[in-house]
C-alpha cells in the first residue's frame, strides 16, 4: 500500500447554534472589517449575520452568482476597497463561497464561510470562474478558507428543490474521490461515509424538511465530500458538468444532480473497487443504478431535455469535454461522452454492461 495524503489546513465548528461564534472567528483571524456576501436570494440572512458582527461589519454584497462570473467578482472587490474592508465573510451556498475563494485569491483576505447548502466547496482550494461564456478552474490554497461554520439550523430553510441537488452534488464529490488518481485509502473512507450520509439523509429530509436529524447528517457528509473534493483530483463527471454550467449555464447543482448517475456508468468497467465503494453505501447492487434511483427521488430535473439543452447543444458539448481533459479511469474519448450525454438527455436508465 503506498499513497500521499496532504491534510488541507482549516477550522471546523460544526454544530446547532455555531453561527453564534462568527463573531470570535472573525476576531480570531484578525478581521476588523468583513465583507459579507450572499446571494439576492439569500440577503435577507447575509444581513442578519451582517447585524451579528456588529462593528466588525464592513460592507455588505448581495450580489453573489452561479459559475462565479469574474465581472461580478470585480464588482465586489470594488466595494471591499471602497470600504477599506481586511476579510470575507461568506454565507450561503456555492454561488456564495464561490465569490469569497475569487476575492481571496486576488488579495489573499481571510475568509469565514457559513455554508447554508450541501454543495461542500468550503473545504476545497478549488476556484471555478467564468468568462466569455467559458468556465475554467484553479487550484490554490489562497482560495482555502480559514475557518467553516456548520451549523444545521440554518439549513432549514432550504427548500426541498435545493436540497436534494445540492446533496447530490455532494455525492458526486465523493464518487469520484474513490477512483481519483491520486486516491488514498483515508479520502477513499470518508468518500464512502459520504455517500452513505446523505444517501440515507436526503429521502426522508425531502419528505420531512423539519427533521434535523436528516439535516445533520446531510450537512455532515457534505462537509466529508467537501474535504474529498479538496484533497484529490476529480474526473470526467466534473469536466462535463463544468462545461455544461460554463457553456450553457445551467444550473450548477442540478447538472452535477443529474450527470452523476451517468459518469459513473461510464467508468463502470474500469473503476471496480469505487463501484463497490458506491454502491455499499447506498445499499444496492448497482452502483449507477442507486445513484439514478437516488435521483429520481429527491432530484429537481431528471434529464439534459428537461434542463433546456438540444441534441445539438451535446454535439458541442462533446467537443469541449475532451479538450484539456481530466485524468480519467476509462479514456475519455468523443463518441464515449456524446453516448453518455445522449443517455442523460433523455434521462433513461444508465445500462449495465
Amino acid at each position: 500500500m503506498e499513497f500521499v495524503y496532504n491534510a488541507l489546513p482549516a477550522r471546523v465548528i460544526f454544530g446547532s447554534g455555531t453561527r453564534e461564534t462568527v463573531k470570535d472567528e472573525l476576531a480570531r483571524l484578525g478581521i476588523k472589517r468583513a465583507l459579507v456576501l450572499s446571494t439576492a436570494d439569500q440577503s435577507s440572512t447575509g444581513a442578519q449575520f451582517a447585524a451579528m458582527i456588529e462593528d466588525r461589519l464592513g460592507a455588505v454584497y448581495p450580489g453573489a452568482v452561479m459559475h462565479t462570473p469574474v465581472d461580478v467578482t470585480e464588482s465586489a472587490m470594488l466595494q471591499m476597497r471602497q470600504m477599506d474592508c481586511d476579510g470575507i465573510l461568506a454565507v450561503g451556498g456555492g454561488s456564495t463561497i464561490g465569490l469569497g475563494k475569487a476575492i481571496a485569491y486576488r488579495t489573499d483576505l481571510p475568509q469565514v464561510v457559513v455554508p447554508t447548502t450541501y454543495a461542500g466547496s468550503e473545504m476545497t482550494p478549488i476556484l471555478g470562474q467564468t468568462e466569455k461564456g467559458l468556465k475554467t478552474t484553479l487550484r490554490s490554497e489562497k482560495v482555502l478558507p480559514e475557518t467553516v461554520i456548520y451549523d444545521p439550523e440554518l439549513t432549514k430553510t432550504l427548500p426541498d428543490f435545493i436540497s436534494g441537488p445540492s446533496g447530490m452534488n455532494a455525492i458526486a464529490h465523493a464518487v469520484e474521490a474513490l477512483y481519483a488518481e491520486d486516491r488514498n485509502p483515508i479520502i477513499s473512507m470518508m468518500a464512502e461515509a459520504s455517500i452513505k450520509a446523505l444517501g440515507e439523509a436526503l429521502p426522508p429530509l425531502m419528505k420531512d424538511g423539519s427533521d434535523m436529524e436528516a439535516r445533520e447528517k446531510a450537512l455532515y457528509g457534505a462537509w466529508l465530500a467537501g474535504a474529498c473534493l479538496g484533497s484529490v483530483g476529480m474526473a470526467i463527471h466534473h469536466k462535463i458538468c463544468h462545461t455544461l454550467g460554463g457553456t450553457f449555464d445551467l444550473n450548477h447543482a442540478n447538472v452535477h444532480s443529474l450527470m452523476i448517475a451517468y459518469s459513473t456508468a461510464y467508468n463502470r468497467d474500469d473503476a471496480p473497487e469505487a463501484m463497490a465503494a458506491i454502491a455499499r453505501a447506498l445499499g444496492t447492487d448497482d452502483a449507477a443504478g442507486g445513484l439514478y434511483d437516488l435521483l429520481q427521488s429527491v432530484g429537481q430535473v431528471t434529464s439534459l431535455k428537461e434542463m433546456g439543452l438540444s441534441e445539438a447543444d451535446l454535439d458541442k458539448a462533446s467537443e469541449l469535454a475532451v479538450q484539456n481533459p481530466y485524468y480519467n479511469p476509462r479514456p475519455v474519448t468523443k463518441d464515449g461522452v456524446r453516448e453518455m450525454l445522449q443517455a442523460a438527455f433523455e434521462g433513461r436508465r444508465p445500462t449495465v454492461s
